[in-house]
Order: structure tokens, then sequence, then C-alpha cells
């Protein structure tokens, strides 16, 4: 029993054991050099990526609270891929900080909470584990102290998550006053629909719209990015809210599937909203953090277009996405990165003529760009197509046609920043930046990543084997 217990828990046991042992490094402080540290913090992180791989053992926990299944393996090994390839690109603005250890303890608190919430097959587990991810994420957007932009991203985080977390919470209780029980599996076939019932599902799918910033729900989300340290708003941005899309495709479809109609109603408006917006503001951003925030409110529309078709095949598409938007976004970020911790800029226009003397970053953001946009031969494409083709089963053509029309419109701004790399001339172009070994190999395996995942077939079809059962 024991032996199960580890098992069906081992990404949170691996995690809270990574985090007492950074506990006791900060207490001795026998380690004194930063670059060391990182490398001890790296090679952790790699051997937490393969154990998560391996040994899966389904199985339920705590009365049901806590279950798991390869999918869930999956998902949250997405999760540890994602953080390992930030910890990667971290290297240089980490190797001079001086709590350097705290970062990763909150980073990975982070990461347990998101692991539990995945995990959660009750609303108290759910709760519980949104917030042991939410708060030392606040924390960690504050984490340039000496910057007022990152004390504001600060604030602008904790205020809007404690309000999201509201409303959630609000939603819940409703839920538990009228069903008596906060367990997926109980408090499902008493879902009836009634009206106090619906107004529940609403407050909780608008605090989900709140934590994914979709449209109308987004407002947060550029100040906060624009603001936080460069890997913390990678980690918002792909780490975090991939998260939140594993949970929500379980609270659709493990515990709300007899709201179907109504919530394929509420997705199509929410689709809509964000993917046009999101277009939009993206045009007008010059700041290049800004961009890639509306960049990633216009993903989470695609997302949202493979969720509502309400199938196995729509699930599969979602994950299969985050997995090529992982490694898509995360290049975009480590090249930001880079050019922000060696010069402070971050404006596109500062990007001018950046592949003169930059050209194997250049050719990164590039290919990742690319992706996002969902260009052929990009793993971003397929990705998309397979959002786009589940979308489909629910016949809501008007929809997809205006979804494709935007993705045509996100190529203009996509483009603008490619353009401003490779044609743009400028006088004084950054000069060549050379960024740590750690940051290469991160760079690396996002563009592999970026190009070869649009042909492993064999991956969303082991992934749709997954979520059928």
């Amino acid at each position: 029993m024991g032996t199960d217990f580890l098992l069906i828990m081992k990404s949170e046991v691996s995690l809270t054991l990574i985090v007492f042992f950074l506990l006791f490094l900060k207490i001795w402080d026998g380690v004194k050099s930063n670059i060391t540290l990182l490398n001890i913090v790296n090679i952790i992180l790699f051997f937490n990526l393969l154990f998560g791989l391996f040994f899966n053992t389904e199985g339920m926990l705590f009365n049901g609270m806590f279950y798991t299944n390869n999918t869930l393996f999956l998902e949250k090994s997405i999760l540890n891929l994602g953080t390992f390839i930030i910890s990667l690109q971290a290297f240089d603005w980490l190797k001079d900080h001086k709590h350097l250890l705290e970062f990763y303890i909150l980073l990975l608190c982070t990461l347990l909470g998101m692991d539990f919430m995945i995990s959660s097959d009750n609303f108290l587990m759910f709760y519980l584990g949104l917030e042991l991810s939410t708060i030392p994420l606040a924390a960690l957007c504050n984490y340039d102290l000496q910057k007022v932009r990152s004390s504001e991203s600060a604030v602008k985080m904790i205020l809007s998550s404690a309000f999201a977390s509201c409303i959630l919470l609000f939603g819940i209780s409703f839920l538990y006053g009228t069903t008596g029980t906060l367990d997926f599996k109980e408090m499902a076939p008493l879902l009836t629909a009634n009206k106090l019932q619906l107004f529940a599902f609403i407050l909780t799918f608008t605090g989900f719209a709140f934590k994914l910033s979709a449209v109308p729900f987004h407002l947060w989300t550029a100040d906060v990015y624009e603001g936080a340290p460069t890997s913390v708003t990678a980690y918002l941005s792909v780490i975090s809210k991939s998260s939140i899309v594993f949970i929500f495709i379980t609270v659709l479809f493990r515990l709300f599937h007899n709201y179907d109609a109504t919530w394929h109603n509420m997705l199509y408006l929410t689709i809509l909203l964000t993917i046009i917006i999101g277009n939009l503001f993206a045009i007008r951003q010059d700041n290049i953090k800004r961009f890639l925030a509306f960049s990633s409110i216009t993903q989470v529309g695609y997302i949202l277009l493979g969720i509502s078709s309400g199938t196995a095949i729509g699930a599969s598409a979602a994950i299969f996405f985050l997995i090529v938007y992982t490694f898509s976004n995360l290049g975009a970020f480590g090249v930001v990165s880079l050019v922000s911790e060696k010069t402070g800029k971050e404006n596109i226009s500062d990007y001018k003529g950046f592949y003169t003397n930059n050209k194997f970053a250049s050719w990164v953001m590039a290919i990742c760009l690319f992706s996002l946009a969902g260009i052929p031969p990009t793993a971003g494409f397929f990705g998309k197509m397979f959002l786009v083709t589940a979308g489909a089963a629910q016949e809501h053509y008007l929809l997809i046609s205006i979804a494709v029309m935007n993705m045509v419109v996100s190529l203009f701004y996509y483009l603008r920043v490619i353009k401003a790399i490779f044609i743009d001339e400028n006088e004084k172009p950054i000069a060549k930046l050379t960024g740590s070994a750690s940051l290469r190999i991160a760079l690396v395996i996002c563009i592999t990543g970026a190009i070869t995942m649009g042909f492993a077939s064999g991956l969303f079809e082991y992934i749709n084997t997954l979520t059928g059962k």
C-alpha cells in the first residue's frame, strides 16, 4: 500500500522532496556559487522530468479526493517539461540573483499546487491546489524587487487572482449547497440544471475564464506579463495556463456533462471574443512581452475551440496543442529573455536588424513565431488543424470560419516581428549576444520541438487513446 501511495502521488512527492532539499541548501548555506546551485537545480529538474514519464500507477487516494491516470501523468509531464525549459532559460538572470533558491522554492510550490489541482476529483482538493499554485506565483511576479513595474505586476496579479478565486468559490458554494457534496462523481448526477445550479455554473465558468485570460476577463494579463520578470512571464503564459486548461477539461467533461448545451453556447461567445479581441490588441503592441501576452490570449481562443466539441478528440487536440505551444512560446520567450537580460530592451522596434549580429537567436524567434501563427510545416499548423477539426464536430461553421480568418489576421502581427528582425534596417542593431550554455540548450529543445512535433502523428494518436478511455 505504501509503494502504491508513493507511485500514485509520485509527481507530488517528488516535488515536495525537491522543495525540502532546496530549503536544506538554503539553511545550510554551504554552496556559495549561484552557478553551482543553478546546475544542481537543473539536473534535479531534468531527473524529475524523466521520473514523471515512468512508473505510472493509476489509482485514488483520500477517499477519492485525489486520483490519477495516464492522461493526468502526461499532463503533469508537460508541466515538468515547461518548468525545466524555463529553468534553463533563467540561468543568465538568476546567476547573479541573491534570492536564487527562494525563486525555485516558490516556483516548485506553484507547480506542486498545479499537480494537486489536476488530480483533484473533489472541489476541496481543487481549491487547495489552486491557492497553492496562485499565491507563490504572485510573489514571483514581484521578484525584481528593485523595479516598480514588477511590484505593480504582483499587485495586479494578486488582486485579479483573488477576485477570480472569490467568484469561483462563490459558484462552488452554491453547488455544494444544492447537492450536499464536493465530490465530482457524487455531484455530477445531482446537477439538474435548475436556476440556482445554472447560476453556480456561470460563476464557476467565469472563474476559469479569469484564470485562462479569456476575453472579457483578460484585462490583467498584459500588465502582469509586462511587469513580471521574463522567466516568470513565460511561466505564467505556458505552465499556469496549461494547468488551468487541463482541469477545465476535467470539470466540463467529468462534472458538467449534463450542461453541455449551456457551456457550448458560453464557449461559442467566449471563443469569438477571445480570438478577435486578442488579435486586434496584439496588432497594436510594441512591447514584445505585451505582444506575446495578447498572442497567448488568442491561443486560448483556439484551445477553447477544440474543447467546445465536448469529445475525447477535442480534449486530445487541446493537450497536443499545449505541448506544441510549450515549445513555441518558450522558444520566443527564451530569445526575449536573452535580449532583455543583456540589453534591457523589450520593444519590437528594438529588434530591427537583429539578424545582423544574432543569426541563431533570430531563427529561433522566427521558427517559434511561425509555429504560433500556424504556418506549415511547423508543429503549430498541425496543432491548430486538430483544434479546428475537433471544433467542427459541433457544426458551428460560422465560428470555424471566423477562427480561420483570424489565423490570417494573426499572420500580420507575427510577421511584423519577423520583418523587424530580418528586413528592417537599423544603424545600430543589437550587438552580438552570448547566452549561457543552458539557454542555448533550451532554445535548441524549443526549435526542435516546434519543428518535429508536427510530424509526431503517433503522439496525437497516443493522447487520443488515453483520453478516449
